[in-house]
C-alpha cells in the first residue's frame, strides 16, 4: 500500500513539474487570461477576480502533420504590450479606435504558435501554423466551461444550412442538450459579468456554431467541407441547394497561415457589448487603397412595401415608371441609393439581362444624372457560376453596389465565396450587401467596400410573422450588433402595437411606434442603411422622412448612455460637430434622463422626435420639437410601450 502512495505521489509531482502555467492582464488589469498547459491547453478569464470563463480547452485536429493542443510543449514563450490607433476608411462607430492589448505569444513544439490577447474589453485567441504543404483540417475543438449558473442568448439554429436570422432564447446554459446549437455571436452571463462570444478574421475556413452539451460547457460544431450539391426540386431551386456530399473534414488548407480569432467581449456592463470595436481590431487591414469612392448612405427599397405607389398616374409594379418614381423620391430627399429588389432580371437566373418591362440602363444613367446610385439585387447561385462576367456587367451599366442573396452556408466554400465577391466588386468598386447571410466576421475591414449584412431578424419578417417584436428589437444591438453592421432595414410608417398587429406580405406594419423606428437610425449600425417602406408614404410623412435623412449612417463617435439586454438601449453617437442620440425600449414604457454632459462646451440647438402624449394607444402619434441646450442639461424623455425618442444637436 505504502509502494502505492509513494508511486501516485510520485506521478502526481512529475504531472505538476511537467505543467505550464502563463497568465496576462489586460492594460487595466481588469481582465486576466490564464492559459494552462499538461496533457492539453486551456485557458480561463476572470474580470475584476470574478471568474468568466473557466478551464477551458482547446486544440486542432489534422490529417497531416503534428495536431494542435496535443501533449502540448512550449519551446519559448513572450508578453509584450501594445498599444496604437486605427483610423478606419470606413468608420461604422468610431473614426479613431485605440488599439491597446498585452499579446502572450507561445510558440510550441511542431512548428504552430498559439497567441492570447487581453483587452480592457475582451480577450481573444489563435492559433498559427507555420508548417508547409497542405492540410486537412478533421476538426477544431474549443470546449467553453461556464460557472455554475451561467445563463445565456441563444440564437438557437434547427440547421447549419441557415439564413442566420434567429430570436435570442434566454436560458441556462446547462438546459442547453447536444441536440441544441446556435450561430454566432451569443451572449453568456455569469457572475454579474457578459461575456459575448464570437469570431472574426474569418478566411479559407468554415464558421463556428456553438453546441450545447447538457452540463455548464458548450462545445464549437462547423459545417464539413461541401464536395457536391444538387438543386432541390422545388420552386426554390434558383436559391437553395442540396448538399449531398460532405467530406470528413471542415477545411482543406495549407500551412503557413493563420486560423480565425476567437473572440469573447467582457464587461461587467451591457454598454461595453455595443461600444466595443474588437471584432475590427483583430481582423486583417484593408486591401483597397484608396477606398474614397466607398459612398456610405441611405437607400429606398422596394420589395419590403412591395412596390406599393400610389397617387401616381400610372400603374405601379416592376416597371421603368416606378422606378423613376423611386429615384425622383431619392433624389428630393437627399438619398444616396435606390436599390432593384427580385424582379429586375429577366428570371431569377438570368442575371445579365433585365426584365423587358424596366429599362434598367437607362433607369440607372437617370438615377446617375439625379445623383442617386443604384444598387442591383442578385441571387448568390447564378452569381456564383458566372461571377466576372456578371459584375463586370453590372460595372459596365454604371450601378454602384450590389446585394447579393441567399448564401445560407457557412463552409469552407461559402466563406471563400464571400472573399472573392469583395475582392472583384472592390477591383470593379461596387458596394457590397450580403443578405442571407451569416454574420460579419472581419471581411469589412479588409474589403470596406462590404457596408452591411443581413444575419439578423430584421424588419422583412413583418411581412410574414409576428416575432419582431420591440423587446427583441432592443436585445439584438447587444448581441448581433456586437459582430458588426447589420441590415435590419429599419423605416416602417405603417406603426401598431403588439395587441394591434397583424401580418400582411404587401402592407407589412411594424410593432412599437413611430418614434421607435426611427430611433433605429441612431441605434442601428449599417453604413447603408435603408428606408424600408413606400415613398408615396414617406410623402406623406414629410417631417418623419426629414428627420430621418438628416441622420448619417457612419460615425466619427460612439457613446452608449444606457441600457440592459432586451429592455432598452440609449447611444449618442457624433459625425463631425453634430451630434446624434437614439432610445428605444422594449414591452415596457420607460422615463428616464438623457444626461447630455457628452457635449463640449457651448450652446446647441436640438431637435427631438418622440413619441406623441397618445402614442401609448396609437402607436404612429409622434411629436417634434426643439430646444436650446448645453452639456449641463439634463432632457427627460417618457417613451411608450415599445417606443423610442431621437435628437439631433447642432452646433449654434
Amino acid at each position: 500500500m505504502k509502494n502505492y502512495i509513494l508511486i501516485a505521489l510520485t506521478c502526481l509531482c512529475f504531472n505538476q513539474a511537467m505543467a505550464q502555467t502563463y497568465e496576462i492582464h489586460s492594460p487595466s488589469k481588469k481582465i486576466k487570461v490564464q492559459v494552462n498547459l499538461d496533457e492539453r491547453i486551456h485557458f480561463s478569464v476572470a474580470l475584476d477576480n470574478q471568474s468568466a470563463l473557466e478551464k477551458s480547452q482547446i486544440a486542432m485536429d489534422f490529417m497531416e502533420g503534428v495536431d494542435f493542443g496535443v501533449k502540448p510543449k512550449v519551446k519559448t514563450h513572450t508578453i509584450t504590450s501594445h498599444s496604437s490607433f486605427i483610423y478606419p476608411q470606413l468608420p461604422h462607430k468610431d473614426s479613431e479606435i485605440k488599439d491597446a492589448f498585452v499579446e502572450l505569444t507561445l510558440k510550441m513544439k511542431g512548428n504552430y504558435q498559439l497567441k492570447f490577447r487581453a483587452y480592457d474589453d475582451g480577450v481573444a485567441y489563435q492559433f498559427i501554423d507555420h508548417s508547409r504543404g497542405d492540410r486537412k483540417v478533421i476538426s477544431e475543438e474549443m470546449s467553453l466551461n461556464f460557472p455554475q449558473g451561467t445563463k445565456s442568448f441563444f440564437p438557437e439554429e434547427q440547421s447549419m444550412y441557415s439564413h442566420n436570422e434567429r430570436l435570442y432564447v434566454n436560458k441556462e446554459v446547462n438546459t442547453s442538450s447536444s441536440e441544441q446549437f446556435c450561430s454566432l455571436p451569443v451572449l453568456f452571463q455569469t457572475n454579474g459579468i457578459n461575456l459575448l462570444f464570437t469570431e472574426t478574421a474569418l478566411h479559407d475556413y468554415p464558421g463556428m456554431f456553438i453546441q450545447g452539451t447538457g452540463n455548464n460547457t458548450v462545445d464549437a460544431i462547423f459545417p464539413k467541407m461541401v464536395l457536391e450539391t444538387e438543386d432541390p426540386n422545388t420552386k426554390y431551386a434558383d436559391r437553395s441547394q442540396l448538399i449531398k456530399k460532405e467530406a470528413d473534414y471542415i477545411a482543406s488548407t495549407s500551412g503557413k497561415r493563420e486560423y480565425p480569432w476567437r473572440v469573447f467581449i467582457v464587461s461587467n456592463d451591457d454598454e461595453t457589448l455595443i461600444e466595443s470595436n474588437l471584432t475590427f481590431q483583430l481582423s486583417k487591414p484593408s486591401k483597397i487603397e484608396p477606398a474614397d469612392w466607398i459612398k456610405p448612405g441611405k437607400v429606398a427599397w422596394d420589395w419590403y412595401n412591395a412596390n406599393n405607389i400610389y397617387g401616381v398616374d400610372f400603374e405601379s409594379g416592376l416597371n421603368t415608371n416606378t422606378y423613376k418614381y423611386y429615384i425622383d423620391f431619392a433624389a428630393a430627399n437627399d438619398i444616396e441609393y435606390v436599390i432593384f429588389d427580385e424582379g429586375w432580371t429577366k428570371s431569377t437566373t438570368d442575371i445579365l439581362d433585365f426584365n423587358p418591362e424596366m429599362d434598367v440602363k437607362g433607369l440607372i444613367d437617370y438615377g446617375n444624372q439625379k445623383g442617386v446610385g443604384i444598387i442591383l439585387w442578385v441571387l448568390w447561385k447564378p452569381l456564383d457560376a458566372n461571377l466576372d462576367a456578371i459584375l463586370e456587367t453590372y460595372a459596365r451599366w454604371g450601378a454602384k453596389g450590389i446585394k447579393v442573396d441567399y448564401m445560407q452556408r457557412n463552409d469552407q466554400y461559402m466563406v471563400n465565396s464571400y472573399q472573392r465577391i469583395s475582392e472583384k466588386c472592390a477591383d470593379l468598386k461596387l458596394l457590397v450587401d450580403f443578405h442571407g447571410a451569416f454574420k460579419p466576421s472581419g471581411l469589412r475591414r479588409m474589403y470596406p467596400n462590404v457596408v452591411s449584412y443581413e444575419g439578423v431578424k430584421g424588419a422583412e419578417n413583418n411581412k410574414w410573422s409576428d416575432v419582431v417584436t420591440p423587446r427583441h428589437n432592443v436585445t439584438i444591438p447587444f448581441i448581433r450588433m456586437a459582430a458588426g453592421p447589420m441590415d435590419y432595414t429599419p423605416g416602417s410608417m405603417n406603426n401598431a402595437h403588439t395587441a394591434e398587429f397583424s401580418k400582411n406580405f404587401n402592407r407589412p406594419m411594424s410593432q412599437g411606434t413611430r418614434a421607435h423606428q426611427v430611433a433605429m437610425y441612431v441605434v442601428y449600425e449599417s453604413p447603408l442603411q435603408m428606408l424600408s417602406d413606400s415613398p408615396s408614404r414617406y410623402y406623406k410623412e414629410q417631417e418623419t422622412t426629414d428627420f430621418i435623412t438628416q441622420i448619417p449612417t457612419v460615425w466619427d463617435e460612439t457613446i452608449v448612455l444606457d441600457g440592459a439586454v432586451g429592455e432598452f438601449v440609449a447611444i449618442a453617437r457624433r459625425k463631425g460637430t453634430k451630434w446624434y442620440v437614439g432610445a428605444m425600449t422594449g414591452k415596457d414604457s420607460r422615463e428616464m434622463d438623457i444626461d447630455l454632459s457628452f457635449l463640449p462646451s457651448g450652446k446647441y440647438a436640438m431637435q427631438q422626435f418622440m413619441d406623441g402624449p397618445n402614442a401609448d394607444r396609437f402607436a404612429e402619434d409622434y411629436s417634434v420639437t426643439t430646444q436650446t441646450v448645453d452639456a449641463e442639461s439634463s432632457i427627460p424623455i417618457k417613451m411608450a410601450a415599445g417606443g423610442g425618442w431621437s435628437a439631433i444637436i447642432s452646433v449654434m
